[in-house]
C-alpha cells in the first residue's frame, strides 16, 4: 500500500500572507492615528484656540472678567486639554498598541466616534446651553468610556521580561512610570469631570464649576495629567533626538514624587504648598533629562527645522516659569490674572511648544507619511507661539493686578501672534498628512 506522504506547507507563501497582513493593520492603525491627529488639529484650532481668543478680545475689551461667562472658558479649557492634547495623547497610545485583529481597530474606531462626540457636545452645551443638562452628562460619560476601554487595551501589553544575572534591570523603565502616571491622571480626570456634571446637571443653577472646584481640576488636568505624560515622552525620546545622555533616575523619581505631592495637596485645596512642590518638580525634571548640559554629539533634525533642540529648551523654561508664578499667584494674586499666566505658560509655553517641536518630527512617520510638509512652516509657528506666549504671561498679571494699565493693549496683540501660531501648525500638520507622500506607497501587499 502506496503511504501517503504529509503536505508540507509552502513557507514561503506563509509568510508572504503573514506580511501582507502586517502591513494591512500598519496601515489601518496609521490611517486611525492620522484621524485623532486631524480631530485634535480641528478642536486645537477652532474650538479652543479661535474660542479663546475671542475670549481674551473681550476680556480685554472690558478690562476683566466680570462679563465673561465662566462656561465660555470651561469650553475652550476643554476643547484643548480634552480636544486637542487629549486626541494626540489616546491616538498615539493606540497606534503604540498592537493591532492582535480587527476587533482592535473596531474598538478604536468606537473610541474615536465617542471621544470626538463627548468633546464636541461639551463645546456646544457650554457656548450655546444647548439642552445642557443633558449634554453634560452625555458628553463626560463618552469621554470617561473611552478612557476606560483605553486602559482595558492596554492592559494587554506584555512588559519586557527582566534581564537576569546582576545587571538585571526592572520590568518598566521610568518612562513608562511617568506615562502610566499620567494615564492614571486622566483616569482621575475624567472621573472627576464625569461626577461633577452630573452633579451639575442634577443641582446646577450655572453651567460651569465653582471657581474653587475648577481650580483643583485644572491642577489635576494640567500637574496630573498633562506634565507626565510629556515627561515619560520626553525621557523616551529627547536623549536620541537632542543627542544627550539618559535621564538621570533619581532625579526623575523625585519629579515625579514632587509632581505627586503638589497635585494630592493641589486637589485638597492647599494651594500654598502645592505650588511650592510642584514647582520644585519643573527644576528637577529640567536637570534629571540633563536639558543644560552639552551634547554628546549633532541633534537629529532630518527631516524638521534645525531650531528644533533649542525649542524643546525653552518648553522647559516654560514649565519652570508656569511652577514659579504659581507660587506667587498663591502668595498675591487678587484678580486671577497671575493665576492665568502661570496656567498659560503652563499649557501654552511648555505642553503647546512640546507639541509644536515634537510632533513634526515623530507624527508623519507614526501616520506613514515620510516627511513633514514644511520646515520653514514649523519654524514659523513656533516663533509665533513663543513670541505670543511671551507678551500674554508677562502682560496678563500686569493688566489684571492694575499695575500696567497699558498692558491690556498687549494682550490682544499676544492672542492674534498664538493664533496665528496655531492656525500654521495646524495647517502644516493637515497638509503633511493629506499631500505627504505615503510610507506604504511602494508596499506591495
Amino acid at each position: 500500500m502506496a503511504m501517503i506522504a504529509p503536505i508540507e506547507p509552502d513557507f514561503k507563501i506563509v509568510g508572504a500572507n503573514l506580511t501582507a497582513e502586517i502591513v494591512v493593520r500598519e496601515r489601518q492603525k496609521s490611517l486611525m492615528l492620522r484621524a485623532w491627529i486631524l480631530s485634535g488639529l480641528f478642536f486645537m484650532a477652532l474650538p479652543g484656540t479661535l474660542l479663546g481668543f475671542s475670549n481674551l478680545m473681550a476680556i480685554s475689551a472690558h478690562h476683566g472678567l466680570a462679563f465673561l461667562p465662566a462656561a465660555w472658558m470651561e469650553g475652550h479649557g476643554h476643547a484643548q486639554m480634552f480636544g486637542w492634547i487629549g486626541s494626540f495623547i489616546l491616538g498615539i497610545g493606540f497606534y503604540s498598541q498592537p493591532a492582535r485583529d480587527r476587533s482592535a481597530i473596531r474598538i478604536q474606531l468606537t473610541c474615536f466616534a465617542l471621544w470626538t462626540s463627548g468633546v464636541a457636545m461639551r463645546w456646544v452645551a457650554n457656548i450655546y446651553e444647548w439642552h445642557w443638562r443633558s449634554l453634560f452628562p452625555i458628553s463626560a460619560g463618552f469621554e470617561l468610556i473611552v478612557v476606560l476601554l483605553f486602559l482595558a487595551a492596554a492592559a494587554h501589553h506584555k512588559l519586557p521580561e527582566p534581564m537576569e544575572g546582576k545587571h538585571a534591570k526592572t520590568s518598566m523603565e521610568l518612562w513608562m512610570v511617568s506615562v502610566l502616571l499620567g494615564t492614571a491622571g486622566l483616569a482621575a480626570a475624567v472621573i472627576f469631570n464625569f461626577v461633577e456634571c452630573l452633579k451639575l446637571a442634577i443641582h446646577g443653577i450655572q453651567l460651569s464649576f465653582p471657581h474653587t472646584l475648577d481650580q483643583k481640576y485644572l491642577v489635576l488636568l494640567g500637574w496630573g495629567f498633562l506634565v507626565p505624560v510629556v515627561w515619560g515622552f520626553s525621557a523616551r525620546w529627547l536623549p536620541s533626538f537632542l543627542a544627550i545622555a539618559k535621564p538621570d533616575a533619581q532625579l526623575f523619581r523625585l519629579a515625579l514624587v514632587l509632581d505627586l505631592m503638589g497635585v494630592f495637596c493641589g486637589v485638597a485645596g492647599l494651594s500654598k504648598p502645592a505650588t511650592i512642590l510642584l514647582a520644585s518638580s519643573a527644576v528637577a525634571i529640567g536637570l534629571a533629562l540633563h536639558l543644560t548640559q552639552r551634547t554628546h554629539g549633532p541633534a537629529k533634525v532630518q527631516g524638521i527645522h534645525p531650531s528644533f533642540p533649542t525649542f524643546i529648551r525653552l518648553a522647559y523654561a516654560w514649565l519652570v516659569i508656569a511652577g514659579s508664578m504659581s507660587i506667587w499667584a498663591a502668595f498675591a494674586d487678587q484678580h486671577g490674572g497671575i493665576w492665568g499666566a502661570s496656567r498659560h505658560a503652563l499649557t501654552v509655553g511648555f505642553a503647546a511648544t512640546m507639541v509644536f517641536s515634537i510632533g513634526p518630527r515623530i507624527l508623519p512617520h507614526f501616520g506613514g507619511v515620510h516627511g513633514i510638509f514644511s520646515k520653514r512652516l514649523m519654524f514659523l509657528s513656533l516663533l509665533l507661539l513663543q513670541t505670543g506666549c511671551l507678551l500674554r504671561v508677562s502682560s496678563e498679571p500686569l493688566a489684571y493686578e492694575g499695575l500696567l494699565p497699558f498692558a491690556w493693549k498687549v494682550l490682544p496683540v499676544s492672542g492674534m501672534l498664538e493664533l496665528s501660531g496655531v492656525l500654521l501648525f495646524a495647517t502644516n500638520l493637515a497638509l503633511t498628512f493629506l499631500l505627504g507622500r505615503s510610507a506604504f506607497a511602494h508596499t506591495h501587499v
